[in-house]
C-alpha cells in the first residue's frame, strides 16, 4: 500500500512539474497573474494653446479615435456622430467579436466619463494598454500601434479630451469570453523609456507616422483564427467589418495590381474627402470623414508612404453583385475570394 502510495504521489509531482513546465513554455503566467503594468506617475500635461490645437487634429483626423468612443449614426454615408455624444463611448456594433467589447465614456463627465482618470492613466491606457483601473484593455484598441506616438502627441491628445464637453452616460463594461479575457493579459507591454518626437524629414517619415498611430494596418491586414495579424498580408485587405453599415471587407492597400497601385495623390485625396472612388461609395465604416480633414501635405505623405508598402496579391472587392466567397489566402469570405 505504501508504495502504491508513493506511486501517485510521484506522478501527481510530475504531473504538476509538466503542467508548470507547460504553461510556463507556452501561454505563459501572465494570463493568470494578471497584465505587465509600470506603476503611474503624478505626471500631468499642461493644457497649452498648441497642444489642444495639435490633439484636437489627432483626435479627429488622424488616429480617429472617437470612431469607438462616440455612438454614430451609421447608416448615413458619412457616419456623424450622434448629437451631443462626443467621447461618450459605445458599445462596439462589430459582429463576431469574443463578447461585449466597450469603449468608455471618455469626456471629462466626473461621475460616467473619465473626469477622475490621470493623465498617466490615459497616457497608459493609450500606449501600453493598461486601463485606469488596471485591467488589460481589449486589443481592438489600437495601443499597440500607439506605443509609437511621442509623448508630445500623447500630452496633446490628452489635452484635447480634457477639453471636451462632460457626457453624462454610463456604459457597461466589457465583458470578453473564456479564455480570451485571459489570453488578451499577455498583449500591454510597458513603455521603457519616453518616446521622442518622430523624424518627420521626409515624406516617407512623416507617411509612415501617421499610417502607424492612425492604426491603418489594424484593419487592412486579415487575421488569423486567433485574432492575429497573417504574416505576409500586412495591408493586403480582406479584414470583414459585419454591422449596422453592412458587410465590408478592407481593401488592399499595397502597390500590387490587385491593391491601389491606380491611384495618384489626387484621387487618394479625393477618396478621403468626398468618401468615394470616382462613382464607386466607400463604406462608412473607413473613416474617411475623419481621415479627410487631415492637411493636404499628410494625405500626400500617407499616400508615399502607401507607395513604397510590399506588394501583395490579393483580390478584394465590396462591389453589388459580388457575392462573398472564400478566399484561401486570408481564410475569410468577401468579393473575389475565390479570385485568389
Amino acid at each position: 500500500m505504501k508504495k502504491i502510495l508513493n506511486v501517485i504521489k510521484w506522478s501527481l509531482v510530475a504531473l504538476v512539474a509538466a503542467l508548470v513546465a507547460g504553461i510556463t513554455f507556452t501561454i505563459g503566467w501572465r494570463p493568470f497573474v494578471g497584465p505587465r503594468a509600470r506603476p503611474l506617475t503624478a505626471r500631468r500635461f499642461a493644457p497649452t494653446s498648441e497642444r489642444l490645437a495639435r490633439g484636437t487634429y489627432l483626435v479627429e483626423h488622424v488616429t480617429p479615435c472617437m470612431e469607438c468612443h462616440s455612438p454614430h449614426k451609421w447608416g448615413e454615408h458619412d457616419a456623424p456622430i450622434e448629437s451631443q455624444l462626443l467621447g461618450a463611448g459605445q458599445e462596439i456594433p462589430v459582429k463576431g467579436l469574443p463578447g461585449r467589447v466597450v469603449a468608455p465614456n471618455i469626456s471629462p463627465d466626473p461621475e460616467t466619463g473619465a473626469a477622475n482618470w490621470t493623465d498617466d492613466q490615459l497616457a497608459r491606457a493609450i500606449r501600453e494598454g493598461i486601463g485606469h483601473d488596471g485591467r488589460a484593455l481589449f486589443p481592438l484598441m489600437p495601443y499597440q500601434r500607439y506605443r509609437s506616438m511621442s509623448d508630445e502627441d500623447v500630452a496633446s491628445i490628452i489635452v484635447y479630451l480634457r477639453s471636451l464637453p462632460p457626457v453624462r452616460r454610463q456604459q457597461p463594461a466589457t465583458q470578453v469570453i473564456f479564455p480570451v479575457r485571459y489570453l488578451m493579459r499577455t498583449v500591454p507591454e510597458p513603455l521603457p523609456a519616453p518616446v521622442p518626437a518622430p523624424d518627420l524629414s521626409t515624406p516617407e517619415k512623416r507617411g509612415a507616422y501617421l499610417v502607424t498611430i492612425g492604426a491603418c494596418g489594424e484593419c487592412h491586414t486579415p487575421q488569423d483564427d486567433h485574432g492575429q495579424p497573417i504574416r505576409g498580408m500586412e495591408f493586403a485587405g480582406g479584414f470583414v467589418f459585419d454591422g449596422p453599415w453592412g458587410r465590408v471587407a478592407s481593401a488592399n492597400l499595397t502597390p500590387d495590381p490587385s491593391g491601389i497601385p491606380y491611384y495618384d495623390v489626387a484621387l487618394f485625396k479625393e477618396v478621403l474627402r468626398t468618401g468615394y472612388v470616382k462613382a464607386r461609395r466607400v463604406n462608412q465604416i473607413m473613416p474617411w470623414h475623419a481621415f479627410g480633414g487631415m492637411t493636404d501635405d499628410d494625405i500626400a505623405a500617407v499616400f508615399t508612404h502607401l507607395t513604397t508598402l510590399k506588394p501583395v496579391v490579393h483580390r478584394v472587392t465590396n462591389d453589388e453583385g459580388v457575392p462573398p466567397t472564400f478566399c484561401r489566402i486570408c481564410r475569410q469570405r468577401h468579393g473575389y475570394g475565390d479570385r485568389n
